[in-house]
């Protein structure tokens, strides 16, 4: 697909794993075979969140998620680091090279290691711009087995910029679409009590709407403040939203 095909693919895709089925295929044409896509909107100075509300998105085997991920490996990766404290695109050969110097902390050393162990040797991380010190997102592009950094940085001082630009606009696109993991989903009936909610209604107001009691009403947010993992419901509101799970249309 040409860049100006995707570009016009990515504006009218409707669903999350359309998206990232076909910005695989796009990424594997240059040589990243493996992806992880990953951002918060729930950052703070200690801590990117908690990792239930993280949209991920990654075509990595188990093997390499259940370390990167599960294990909490990616708290000391280094362009991880890098991506917190970057925006654009980052070689990795930054990472090499801080081994090469003995400047890796032995945590980021692990990490390295665990790399190499599963081919991750060479690509490239992109990290993207944000409107508030709470938001991150990023994207790690491992080139496929057999090629060196000095392939994908070659590979990339030709065709770097489309790689960022198809990037950027898939990580944008990818913001305005519905996501939750199975811990964070709403169901329909939560979904709507907080739309109502949201539109400034009173538990007594929502109740005559839907033709529901005011207790089943506050049954409803309860469970969803527990889905959430919020404690009061103008959190499950706000981080409803941020997730896009408010006023989505059903397909």
């Amino acid at each position: 697909m040409k860049l100006k095909d995707y570009l016009s693919f990515l504006c009218g895709v409707q669903s999350t794993e359309e998206l990232w089925c076909e910005h695989l295929k796009q990424m594997a044409a240059f040589g990243f075979d493996r992806l992880i896509y990953g951002h918060t909107r729930f950052r703070t100075e200690t801590s990117l969140g908690d990792p239930e509300d993280f949209v991920i998105l990654s075509n990595h085997p188990n093997e390499y998620l259940n370390g990167f991920l599960k294990e909490g490996l990616y708290l000391s990766a280094p362009m991880l680091r890098w991506a917190l404290e970057n925006e654009g695109a980052g070689s990795w050969r930054i990472a090499a090279d801080m081994a090469a110097t003995g400047t890796l902390t032995p945590e980021a050393r692990k990490v390295q290691e665990f790399n190499q162990k599963l081919d991750m040797t060479a690509g490239y991380t992109i990290s993207f711009h944000s409107v508030s010190n709470r938001y991150k997102g990023a994207i790690s592009l491992a080139a496929k087995p057999g090629m060196s950094q000095d392939d994908v940085d070659a590979l990339w001082a030709d065709r770097g910029e489309d790689i960022v630009l198809m990037n950027n606009v898939a990580h944008l696109k990818i913001l305005t679409l519905p996501y939750a993991s199975p811990k964070r989903n709403l169901t329909k009936r939560q979904r709507e009590v907080l739309q109502w909610v949201g539109d400034g209604k009173t538990t007594q107001d929502i109740a005559l709407l839907m033709g529901l009691t005011p207790a089943t009403i506050e049954k409803h947010l309860r469970l969803a403040r527990e889905s959430l993992a919020v404690e009061t419901t103008a959190q499950a509101v706000l981080k409803a939203a941020l997730h896009n799970q408010m006023y989505v249309v059903d397909a």
